[in-house]
């Protein structure tokens, strides 16, 4: 996912130059959006609640978080983000390259691990609370970060470094003792991953179950009863919830008339696409402008 893609669910704070890849967003549930769907990306990404409650999933290990909860996410990992019911929550979104972190193929650092530690060789925590014996150091290199970045004081970038370095110390140093994930829960991952990042970047237009049996070289009934044996819902169902968070997010973000909302998100009949959206989002999308 790219940065553009980013701002399909969030807001800009800042943007950082390209040559120092680690970008901060700021985000609310549900006053941007009600949620991220599930998608993957190769930058690192970190989670950090500020306020309230809510629901993030990864690689469907799905979990409540709460305040001071700090979300750890490699690259390749499937992810989402939504409002626990009746709670609102906010929440930093931190996105990094990898590279922020290497310095070369023979970089000690990089071969023994970072590089397997984004790869999954080398298993951490992925939900760090404050239960966790190391929770307080982790959760202090964030805040010395955010700091930093908000003051930009001449070379903080190589202060960032030193606290990003540090704060993948602390998840090594306390790192699981697991095996690696089992091949075949590792092959549907990256199957489910295909089939997601094409309906990510192909939303818009348009795609039917013959599609996506050919993408992934199943027939449609085996398709169809992988998907929903792994995602909980069928295709088709899944693609029209994820053009309507598009158009809930066109509808808040833009002045396009309901129409060109409904064909930016993908759909082509009006008609149905007012009906599922209000089944949906309890109103039309007309009156949930409005509202």
């Amino acid at each position: 996912m790219n940065l553009n893609e980013y701002q399909n669910y969030h807001e800009t704070k800042t943007h950082t130059a390209a040559d120092f890849p680690y970008t901060t967003y700021l985000c609310s549930i549900p006053l941007d959006f009600t949620q991220v769907p599930t998608h993957w990306h190769s930058e690192i990404e970190l989670i950090v609640i500020k306020k309230g409650r809510g629901i993030v999933s990864v690689d469907f290990q799905r979990q409540n978080v709460a305040a001071g909860d700090i979300i750890f996410i490699r690259p390749g990992r499937l992810h989402s983000i939504e409002q626990e019911p009746g709670r609102s929550m906010e929440y930093e979104n931190i996105i990094l390259k990898p590279d922020l972190l290497m310095s070369g193929q023979n970089d000690l650092c990089a071969v023994r691990f970072i590089t397997p530690l984004m790869t999954g060789r080398l298993p951490v925590d992925t939900f760090i609370t404050p239960e966790l014996s190391y929770y307080k150091d982790a959760s202090d290199c964030i805040r010395q970060i955010d700091l930093l970045c908000g003051t930009t004081p001449e070379g903080y970038q190589l202060a960032v470094k030193g606290y990003l370095f540090h704060f993948v110390f602390i998840l090594i140093t306390h790192r699981l003792k697991e095996e690696e994930e089992p091949a075949v829960q590792s092959k549907t991952l990256e199957k489910l991953k295909t089939i997601l990042k094409y309906v990510e970047e192909h939303y818009t237009d348009h795609i039917t179950i013959e599609d996506m049996a050919a993408l992934t070289f199943y027939s449609k009934s085996h398709f169809m009863k992988f998907f929903k044996a792994h995602m909980g819902s069928g295709f088709i169902e899944y693609l029209n919830d994820y053009r309507l968070t598009m158009a809930e997010r066109l509808l808040r973000s833009s002045d396009l008339s309901v129409l060109e909302v409904a064909e930016q998100s993908g759909f082509d009949n009006l008609s149905y696409f007012n009906r599922i959206f209000k089944r949906k989002y309890g109103s039309s999308p007309g009156k949930y402008r409005g509202s």
